[in-house]
C-alpha cells in the first residue's frame, strides 16, 4: 500500500504543502484508515462533526454457534471510511477518535481517490449484490458498460453460476466483487473476453 498519513503528522511541524492553492482548497475524496471493526463508530464521529463521508456496506448472513441466523451490514473495505475534504481539513480527520491516519502517496501527502470511482459506487452499489473479494493481480479486465456502476472496470470471475467482476480500488489495495449479466461487459484490453478461463462463446 502506499504511505499512511497518521496521527503522528500531528505532533510534527506542519510542512509546507506543494499543491497549488485550488488543489488544496479542492474537496476530494480520501481513504482513511481505522481501528479494526471501527467503522462505523468512526462514521458516527464524522457526522456528529460534519465531515461528509461515506461507508459502503454490504448484508452478510451469519448463523450463530445457538442457530440463529442473522443479516449483518458491514463495511465493503474492512479498515477504511472514504472522507470529502480539502487537503487543509486532513486534522479534523485524524482527531476523530478511532481513525489511524489518512492513505497517502510519495513525499506523505494524502492521495485522493478517483472521484469517478467513488461517485459510481455511492450511486450504484445499492442496485448490485456486492461483497468483498480478495485482491487479484492478474485475469483478463473488462468494463461494465451499462446500469449500475457503468464504467467501472474490474476482472472477471465466475462464482457458482453466475459472473461477477472484480473491483479494485488501487489505493487501498482492496477489492469487491459485484454480480453481473455477461452482456453487461467488455473486454478492456485486445482478444475476447474470458471469464475464469472460459470463453464467453
Amino acid at each position: 500500500m502506499s504511505g499512511i498519513v497518521c496521527r503522528d503528522d500531528m505532533r510534527a511541524s506542519r510542512p509546507v504543502l506543494s499543491f497549488p492553492p485550488d488543489l488544496r482548497n479542492t474537496p476530494m475524496w480520501f481513504a482513511a484508515v481505522t481501528f479494526p471493526r471501527h467503522e462505523k463508530r468512526v462514521e458516527q464521529h464524522l457526522s456528529n462533526r460534519g465531515v461528509e463521508h461515506y461507508l459502503p456496506i454490504y448484508r452478510s448472513r451469519r448463523k450463530w454457534r445457538n442457530g440463529l441466523k442473522v443479516v449483518l451490514d458491514l463495511p465493503l473495505f474492512a479498515g477504511y471510511i472514504f472522507v470529502r475534504i480539502r487537503r487543509t481539513e486532513r486534522l479534523r480527520v485524524l482527531e476523530v477518535p478511532g481513525v489511524l491516519g489518512i492513505v497517502g502517496g510519495t513525499a506523505g501527502q494524502m492521495a485522493p481517490l478517483p472521484e469517478a470511482d467513488v461517485e459510481a459506487l455511492r450511486s450504484g452499489l445499492h442496485m448490485r449484490s456486492a461483497e468483498p473479494h480478495p485482491l487479484l493481480m492478474v485475469g483478463q479486465r473488462a468494463r461494465i458498460r451499462s446500469g449500475a456502476l457503468a464504467g467501472m472496470e474490474g476482472i472477471v470471475v465466475r462464482k457458482m453460476k453466475s459472473l461477477r467482476v472484480v473491483l479494485t480500488m488501487d489505493l487501498i489495495m482492496q477489492s469487491i466483487s459485484v454480480e453481473v449479466d455477461g452482456e453487461e461487459l467488455e473486454p478492456v484490453d485486445s482478444g475476447s473476453l474470458m471469464y475464469s478461463g472460459e470463453s464467453k462463446s
